[in-house]
């Protein structure tokens, strides 16, 4: 049985990533800092408390790991707060935060879990578009975009690091989805955009690791 890792899991699109790799069989440990009861209500194995942009908390995650082989993880945690050109300086922490959560927060964990890696095993790091300098052509949500570009990068990075254990590694634009993140706003629902990404690291392989795709499958441009 496929043994998949999802954090940011409590909500949005982690949630339904964890309700669908559940629901096609997979043995599923949701990650997340607080539990909701839609995730409670799942049945699957919940580790808690998990910040990830903690290492303290991180390496707390692969102990409780220990041992453990993982298919395919995850990386889904991620904080979005729009900050626009004359906000930057009045709230850095809030730029910084995302620089943590979302560019840091991956390679963290992704580190910490090396060891329950193997040849095979896949990654997947939800990023957005909105961290592609070509396809940037409103400007604005500057802490967004930068971390997202980071993610990016790291991904990129990691694709190449871990190549030679025959680890694949997508980073992963689900759309603009109607979340609580995004304030109810956006494009598609998280089922739409889960199955999207499900279906993108289906078909991650050695031949396309470090490659950044839209859940719909088009490939983005950097």
């Amino acid at each position: 049985m496929t043994l998949s890792v999802v954090t940011g899991a409590n909500r949005g699109i982690g949630l339904e990533l964890v309700r669908q790799l559940r629901q096609r069989g997979d043995e599923v440990i949701a990650v997340c800092r607080t539990p909701s009861d839609a995730l409670q209500s799942l049945g699957v194995e919940i580790i808690d408390g998990v910040d990830v942009a903690d290492p303290a908390s991180v390496k707390g995650l692969a102990e409780r790991l220990d041992g453990r082989q993982i298919d395919l993880l995850i990386n889904n945690a991620g904080i979005l707060k729009r900050t626009s050109l004359g906000e930057v300086g009045e709230f850095m922490e809030t730029v910084l935060a995302q620089f943590r959560t979302n560019s840091v927060g991956p390679v963290l964990v992704t580190e910490a879990l090396l060891g329950n890696l193997q040849s095979g095993s896949k990654i997947g790091i939800v990023s957005s578009r909105m961290g592609s300098v070509a396809d940037n052509t409103s400007g604005g949500s500057y802490g967004y975009r930068m971390s997202k570009a980071a993610a990016n990068i790291a991904g990129v990075s990691l694709a190449r690091d871990l190549a030679e254990r025959g680890i694949s590694v997508a980073i992963l634009h689900p759309g603009y989805v109607r979340t609580e993140m995004t304030g109810g706003e956006g494009m598609v629902e998280a089922q739409q955009a889960a199955a999207g990404l499900i279906e993108r690291l289906d078909g991650l392989n050695a031949g396309n690791s470090g490659s950044f795709w839209h859940a719909n499958g088009e490939v983005l441009p950097w």
